[in-house]
Formats: C-alpha cells, structure tokens, sequence
C-alpha cells in the first residue's frame, strides 16, 4: 500500500511537471492546447464554403490520407454517425491511401467511377508512397471524367503552407488548399481542416 501511494505521487508530480511544460510552451509540437482559441478563422469560413459546394456537387468525397491524416477524421464520421441509416445530410467519404492493397484501391476506382466525386488529397509532405499512388489513380480518373480544368476545380489538397511536393502541385495546378499547421503533429490533426474537412462533409 506504502509502495503504490509513492509510486501515484511520483506519477502526479511527474503530470504535473509536464502539464507546466506544455501550458508554458517548452514542448515541440503543442498546437494543439489552444487550437479551438486560436485557429484561423478565414480559414474556417473558406472550409465552410468547400463543404457547401462538396454537397451540392458530389455523392462523394475520396479523402487520401494515412495515419492522422485520416484516423481521426474516420473515427469523427464513425462517432457522429448512425450504423443502419444512411445520411441524407452530407456525402459519402471514402477514406483511400492508407495501404498498399492493389484489390482495395481497385474497387474503389471501380466504385467510385459512376458517381461524381471530389478528392480531398491530405500530406504534410505530397511524399509519402501510399497517398500518393492512391492520389495519381484518382487524378487520372477525375481527369478522365470530367476533363483537366474541371478535376482541378475537384481537388483539394491540406498540405503545408510553403514547402513540399504536394505544395508545388497545388500551386502550379491551382487546386483549393487548406494547412496542415506546422505545430500540430498528424495524431492531434483532426480539428485543423486535415479532420474537419472529411467531418463537415460527411
């Protein structure tokens, strides 16, 4: 009894000493404390108006993303959701992207072929292999079914505000982009647009 008293003081001191920490700004990666204070609220009101227009246009939304770039977003739309009944409200969110199984992106090509979609493309960094095949697929399908100009008017891309591949495409194809904050880490991503985005949607 002696041992486990001593061992939850340790434990409380050591909460404690990492809640001062983290309250005092010292730790990487903390963003996400004060993110629903301090969150960009143009931004948030552009999110808005993407998702109004997703909803009017599209059956579905393709997000492509791995880790937290679609984790939180999927367990939101599973939480929120019904398990029997079909939402009526919002669209269908296909979550691709996030493995490497050919049978798995092929049914969804084949799946999503004979709706009209909108892909929603979520890397901090446009490199990382699995988004990025799954990503080049749904473009080549876009593309084909609705014509360049028009995919390039379907795609979204939330990626980092300066730097990296998926930036480079964006800006040079004119794809709508929202930001992956620098200061929030993938696991804590889902009240910047890389969740809210699949969520509102949905």
């Amino acid at each position: 009894k002696a041992l486990l008293s001593k061992n939850l003081d340790t434990l409380s001191k050591k909460g404690l000493d990492s809640l001062k920490l983290l309250k005092d700004g010292k730790l990487d990666m903390t963003g996400f404390v004060d993110l629903p204070i301090n969150y960009d609220k143009d931004e948030f009101l552009r999110l808005k108006e993407v998702t109004k227009e997703i909803k009017e246009k599209a059956e579905i939304l393709v997000s492509i993303g791995i880790g937290g770039s679609y984790l939180g977003a999927k367990a939101g739309i599973d939480f929120l959701s019904d398990y029997f009944k079909k939402n009526e409200k919002g669209v269908e969110v296909l979550f691709v992207g996030n493995g490497l199984s050919e049978k798995y992106l092929s049914e969804a090509l084949s799946y999503v072929k004979e709706k009209d979609f909108y892909i929603n493309v979520i890397s901090k960094s446009g490199g990382t292999l699995e988004p990025s095949i799954a990503f080049s697929k749904f473009k080549e399908l876009a593309i084909k079914k609705y014509g360049k100009e028009e995919a390039k008017k379907r795609i979204i891309a939330t990626t980092d505000k300066k730097k990296g591949i998926l930036k480079e495409e964006a800006d040079k194809e004119l794809y709508r982009t929202f930001v992956v904050p620098d200061d929030i880490g993938g696991r804590y991503s889902v009240f910047t647009p890389v969740g809210l985005l699949p969520i509102a949607a949905s």
